[in-house]
């Protein structure tokens, strides 16, 4: 089964990205960036896609081990750009024109020059996986210890989680403070450790919702999305209305009514409605069982790593893509508040797509020097494979 996983992995990626370049057809024309006129938005998601291949295939042939020695560069590189963001936070307060933080729907998350843009937290909670991983890598009798099981591992995921955090991007930085925590439940940190750390990532979750602007708001409209569906409720509601209107075979390719102009950001973190409304509910169960085949040979190719560093990795990717896709999917159907989270590989948005293909770029690698066994030699193997990196 390992052999067949790298297959399962590139086919469900083929075919959520091909999904997101038709949809992306589809919505693309009508959105006020196109003006009605041209695919603007289309031929743009076109070159990210060209250079989120060449990222895939060059962390497809880099051995993944390099990671591990470039972890701390990498990790304080992700911490230096998630810093710059706040650059346009700086220059509200001297009064000058920001230099490469950019503000983009009322949120200062991007960097860049002119019309090139990248979101620093997509390729933070990248180094995060990488640092985490390799850190109980190197430490792995002793994961269970305060220090090297809590303390010091708490404060890696604590500095990359309060710097999203600090944007006001409390979707990103729960879905970091998630990543985090299921890495150190793979590693086998103590359960009360685990505890501590989610009760601190609750309770900071808990304050950033009651003081950022609409956050509380956010929370309370799934539970009554009509009273506010002229409000902060318009995209969970609209987004019910197409997957309804959908049925189960949809209304077809380029035929969905509320992307003209009814549902915001039909092209980015609500292009899931459209596919119900478009594709029906045949083509919603489709992308979810896409996203399943995606877990569980990400989840394969992690098992059969041949050292702990590798297993640690594969599962942290793995994770981050399944969680990322879940939580899309929970809020475009109202089941979860509204978070500005994209859907891995279909949802327009260069950042996005390219983390995503360098985490499968590095999945592969993983794969291609993965110990591939049967079932009956598994046992046995696992007793003797136990590995630590060299510093």
């Amino acid at each position: 089964m390992a052999k067949r996983s790298v297959l399962l992995l590139l086919l469900s990626v083929a075919l959520l990205t091909g999904l997101g370049i038709t949809m992306l057809a589809s919505t693309s024309f009508f959105t006020k960036e196109g003006g009605g006129e041209d695919y603007v938005t289309l031929w743009r998601q076109g070159v990210w896609v060209g250079v989120s291949l060449f990222g895939c295939v060059v962390m497809a042939t880099v051995d993944y081990n390099v990671w591990f020695r470039w972890r701390w560069w990498l990790l304080g590189g992700a911490a230096f750009g998630l810093l710059l963001c706040y650059e346009w936070h700086l220059a509200q307060m001297l009064g000058y024109k920001p230099v490469i933080a950019a503000r983009v729907n009322g949120a200062a998350r991007w960097i860049g020059v002119g019309s090139t843009r990248l979101q620093p937290s997509e390729f933070a909670k990248l180094a995060l996986i990488i640092a985490m991983a390799g850190w109980f890598a190197t430490h792995e009798n002793l994961e269970r210890t305060v220090k090297y099981g809590l303390l010091l591992p708490g404060l890696i995921l604590g500095l990359i989680v309060g710097l999203i955090g600090g944007e006001v991007d409390l979707g990103n930085a729960s879905v970091s403070a998630a990543v985090g925590a299921g890495i150190m439940f793979v590693a086998g940190t103590r359960f009360r450790y685990l505890g501590i750390i989610i009760g601190g990532a609750l309770a900071a979750l808990a304050a950033g919702i009651k003081l950022a602007p609409n956050r509380f708001e956010r929370v309370m409209i799934i539970f009554d999305l009509e009273k506010h569906k002229e409000g902060l409720g318009l995209q969970q509601w609209i987004s019910q209305l197409a997957f309804g209107s959908g049925g189960l075979d949809g209304r077809g390719l380029g035929e969905g009514r509320m992307k003209l102009s009814y549902l915001p950001e039909a092209h980015t973190d609500f292009i899931f409605p459209m596919v119900g409304e478009e594709l029906g509910f045949w083509g919603v169960s489709a992308t979810v069982l896409c996203f399943i085949l995606l877990t569980f040979s990400g989840m394969c190719i992690a098992s059969y790593a041949p050292n702990r560093f590798g297993k640690l990795l594969g599962f942290g990717l793995t994770f981050l893509l399944s969680l990322e896709a879940l939580l899309n999917m929970g809020v475009t159907t109202a089941l979860l508040p509204n978070k500005g989270l994209p859907l891995p590989f279909v949802s327009y948005g260069g950042s996005s797509l390219l983390a995503a293909m360098m985490a499968v770029g590095v999945l592969i690698n993983i794969h291609r020097q993965g110990v591939h066994l049967t079932w009956d030699q598994l046992p046995v193997i696992r007793r003797k494979r136990r590995w630590t990196p060299q510093l």
